[in-house]
């Protein structure tokens, strides 16, 4: 994600009660979706409760399928994509959206990158035009990747090397628990990678991996299906179609052995852990247990993991989970469920480690009482429609999910997904993932202090 502040505009926040009160506790939104000649699939949701408009065009790579030896690559490109087209030079994206009101911004994930802009339903068609525009084609020149590439070299300083635990429960912890290096690569990439990245990486990437057959745009908000189609007709169904580069194989199956390592950190003030598993395939049976189990685990004040760590045995600080660099249904190859917790430097690693597996045994054998496995499957509800009432978030989750599984209606298939859990699901998966055979834990310890040092607060995960 770029580092830099844009105007925020609160844009389509206001969700239609009627739509709850017509369909009781759920809410399906409306999906519509053409492919043009092109290969370029759209999909319009309409809703009329405000006049503003989320775009979101989701490009089908990201880290996982950047070249070899060219580490932050894909995050490196999503950069250059606001640097100017002949037609828009440097500055125009940026100043066309945010002048009229709008904000926009785009992140790289390990299987797709997306682009996404909110503004009021009057700027759509200038939105269209420049993402079209960059769709075709970009202003390669030596002056912006060298300056793309110090930015990202800074964004790297800023949140990683300059940063109390660096990112290690992303980035350290798949680079030991995966074995192929579409998998366990940085993917914010290496200084001398970085560096090594030619005009000639950038047009090549950008023909092979950004024509309209391998990039889904979604609109929502004040448009009708009619409309949406015709404007996405408009500014795309004239740019070629491209061949794409040939499916790469990055499957691994569960790990085998238990992995530990150690690790120290100059910057840290108390120690800290991340424990991570494989998780379920996208698909699987299993993907939703999965979800569900990682919210009654980690998700929140309330979770077992922080009531067991943090409150019961007081060894722990804080209890977060994380997805890989997602949530837990936008991820397109294997991908770790992962436990991060500050711990108190009077306990250690295997103190945490055996209060995790106790509370985990626990769900593995007894599963979870109805009351809890009800109130986890509210919060997961209530929190994945909050993400569906912002109409940029909207347009952004449709477009990715149909990016990713093929059929931007599983939008409206999670909330049963998550509602069908049943505690056999979560004894299952329980025991099946959350094995310590399956487990790769990164210890991250302070460099010794001869002074004693306030404890800090937890840092929220970098995610880019």
């Amino acid at each position: 994600m770029r580092m830099r502040q844009l105007p925020v505009l609160i844009a389509g926040l206001s969700l239609s009660l009627s739509a709850f009160a017509a369909a009781g506790d759920s809410w399906n939104i409306p999906v519509n979706v053409k492919k043009l000649d092109n290969g370029l699939t759209v999909i319009v949701s309409p809703d009329h409760t405000s006049p503003t408009v989320g775009v979101s065009v989701v490009y089908h790579v990201g880290m996982r399928l950047e070249p070899k030896n060219r580490t932050g690559f894909a995050h490196l490109f999503e950069h250059l994509m606001f640097q100017g087209t002949p037609n828009a030079p440097k500055g125009v994206f940026d100043k066309t959206i945010t002048g009229g009101g709008g904000r926009n911004n785009g992140s790289t994930r390990p299987d797709f990158t997306n682009y996404i802009e909110t503004a009021p339903v009057s700027s759509i068609e200038s939105i269209l035009w420049l993402e079209a525009d960059r769709m075709k084609t970009l202003d390669f020149n030596e002056k912006s990747l060298k300056n793309q590439q110090d930015v990202v070299k800074e964004e790297i300083r800023v949140n990683v090397k300059n940063q109390p635990y660096g990112g290690f429960m992303w980035i350290d912890i798949n680079q030991q628990a995966f074995q192929k290096w579409e998998n366990k690569h940085d993917g914010y990439g290496s200084f001398a990678d970085l560096e090594g990245a030619s005009l000639d990486d950038v047009r090549n990437f950008h023909r092979d991996y950004y024509g309209p057959n391998n990039a889904v745009l979604a609109i929502s908000g004040d448009v009708t299906p009619a409309q949406g189609f015709a404007l996405a007709k408009k500014y795309f169904a004239a740019i070629p179609k491209r061949p794409t580069p040939p499916a790469t194989d990055f499957t691994e199956p569960l790990n085998t052995a238990e992995k530990r390592i150690e690790q120290s950190d100059a910057l840290a003030q108390v120690p800290a852990i991340a424990a991570a598993w494989k998780m379920p395939a996208r698909g699987s049976r299993d993907l939703a247990p999965m979800a569900v189990l990682g919210e009654l685990l980690a998700g929140g004040d309330a979770s077992v993991l922080y009531q067991g760590l943090v409150k019961g045995r007081e060894v722990a600080l804080n209890v977060e989970n994380l997805y890989g660099l997602t949530s837990p249904w936008e991820f397109d190859g294997p991908t770790l469920f992962t436990v991060f917790a500050l711990y108190k430097p009077a306990s250690n690693a295997d103190t945490v480690l055996k209060g995790i597996d106790e509370e985990i045994a626990k769900v593995a054998a007894g599963g979870v009482d109805p009351a809890t496995l009800k109130r986890v499957k509210t919060r997961m509800l209530a929190n994945w429609y909050n993400t569906l009432e912002s109409f940029m978030d909207r347009a952004d989750t449709l477009a990715k999910l149909h990016t990713l599984w093929g059929d931007a209606n599983v939008a409206n298939q999670i909330p049963g997904w998550i509602d069908g859990v049943s505690s056999e699901d979560i004894e299952r998966v329980a025991t099946s993932y959350l094995s310590r055979a399956n487990r790769t834990v990164i210890d991250r310890k302070p460099v010794a202090r001869t002074a004693a040092v306030a404890t800090p607060a937890a840092p929220t995960p970098v995610k880019n």
